[in-house]
């Protein structure tokens, strides 16, 4: 038996595994770590997704827009609105959720990011449009009598969102 034949006993080699890494690598690689770390640390980064800035609140307010007053799953079954009209209606949702939501993110005492309240908002908006265009749908109906008017409004605010309208709030 040759030396190298005596050298490689013991030796088994597989294929496409990665020699172990040596200490000294690791111990580097666990100090840029902490480097970074100290880092970030110093520069005091924090990151906080609620309040959304004005230029997103305007986005979702041109979005309401499009969806009030464009044909989309909404305006087929309630109806759509003319630009002005859903343009101010629009801005009332918006600064109406934006309440509701700020409200609660006062009364949050959690160390979040505000993903739940960005979630609470935009259920907010969805809900206030569901409810706007159903309203609006009923009184442009305008039933014979009183009491049609209180069986047509009871039975738009009772039923759960369609499988359309689900899609539509998905859209938030």
């Amino acid at each position: 038996m040759s030396d190298k034949e005596e050298s490689n006993i013991g030796v088994v080699e597989v294929e496409g595994a990665k020699p172990p890494t040596p200490m000294v690598e690791i111990e580097e690689s666990e100090q840029q770590k902490q480097s970074s770390r100290v880092k970030l640390e110093k520069m005091n980064i924090s990151f906080s997704i609620w309040p959304p800035t004005q230029k997103t609140r305007e986005a979702v307010i041109k979005r309401l827009v499009e969806t009030l007053s464009t044909p989309s799953v909404l305006s087929k079954r309630y109806g759509s609105m003319p630009a002005d009209d859903a343009s101010s209606t629009a801005r009332q949702i918006e600064e109406e959720a934006f309440s509701a939501a700020s409200v609660a993110a006062s009364s949050n005492t959690g160390e979040d990011d505000g993903i739940e309240i960005l979630q609470l908002y935009s259920k907010e908006i969805s809900k206030r449009m569901l409810d706007t265009v159903k309203a609006r749908a009923a009184s442009a109906s305008s039933p014979v009598n009183q009491s049609q008017a209180s069986v047509a409004t009871e039975a738009s605010a009772t039923p759960p969102a369609s499988p359309e309208e689900k899609n539509v709030l998905s859209l938030w």
